[in-house]
């Protein structure tokens, strides 16, 4: 999937540069060590089983009340609906890291938790293949990550906010993972779009059924992606904005 970069205006586009110039330098210095983005994830985190989160207890950073972790399907479950991969990050932002004009949508089954806190969104997850890069960005259903639903047009609005401003795990995984979600933002924009129309079609062909919790629904939109295609495409855009 490619968004019309074009349309962008010259500040988002300057980030983006930004951003894809993080990325690959991420690349060069963990390649230094012959590591990878997935590889400094599990370090020192034992034996990889699938479902567990990694690494054990997730990344959370307390001043931006940004979120990720790590994880495996079984191959069988995955592989032949939407291709290999190794695993894939899942990305979230916590209510106190949203801004107070932000709200919940206000489902049938909505419950407010306990704490407030609790009340998190979920980006989009990113797969990786065996060699440690991204294949694949994708949306989920409300229960595969237990998230509260926001409407896309908030979750694009808090996208920006997504940011791992700390070493712990590693540093440049959570340099890199911050600067993914910029220089895709406007294939996620699309995605979350996308997800909140498979999830209002398919509550329209299965009425009685909670959309939001049926297990035959699972992955809401899925692309395709390329870092080197994008940093190409997103350059190009750039050099035709500033002439």
């Amino acid at each position: 999937m490619m968004s019309d970069l074009n349309a962008l205006d010259r500040a988002q586009l300057e980030k983006m540069v930004e951003a894809g110039s993080i990325v690959i330098e991420c690349y060069r210095v963990l390649g230094k060590g012959s590591s990878n983005i997935v590889a400094e994830v599990l370090r020192h985190q034992g034996e990889f089983f699938e479902w567990d989160h990694y690494p054990s207890g997730d990344i959370y950073d307390h001043e931006t009340h940004s979120q990720y972790y790590y994880h495996a399907h079984p191959p069988e479950n995955r592989a032949h609906i939407w291709g290999d991969e190794h695993g894939h990050f899942h990305t979230f932002l916590r209510p106190k890291g949203m801004p107070s004009s932000i709200k919940p949508v206000k489902l049938p089954d909505y419950k407010k938790p306990q704490d407030d806190n609790d009340a998190l969104t979920h980006f989009v997850g990113i797969s990786m293949n065996t060699a440690g890069f991204p294949v694949r960005i994708f949306t989920t259903n409300r229960w595969v990550t237990g998230e509260t639903w926001y409407a896309a047009n908030s979750v694009k609005k808090l996208l920006p906010r997504f940011e791992m401003d700390l070493a712990t795990q590693s540093w440049p995984t959570n340099l890199w993972l911050t600067n993914m979600l910029r220089l895709f933002q406007p294939t996620i924009d699309d995605l979350l779009d996308q997800r909140d129309l498979a999830v209002s079609d398919w509550e329209a062909k299965h009425p009685g059924i909670n959309a939001y919790e049926d297990r035959e629904l699972e992955i809401t939109s899925i692309a395709d992606i390329s870092v080197e295609k994008q940093i190409q495409a997103v350059g190009q855009a750039w050099k035709q904005k500033i002439g």
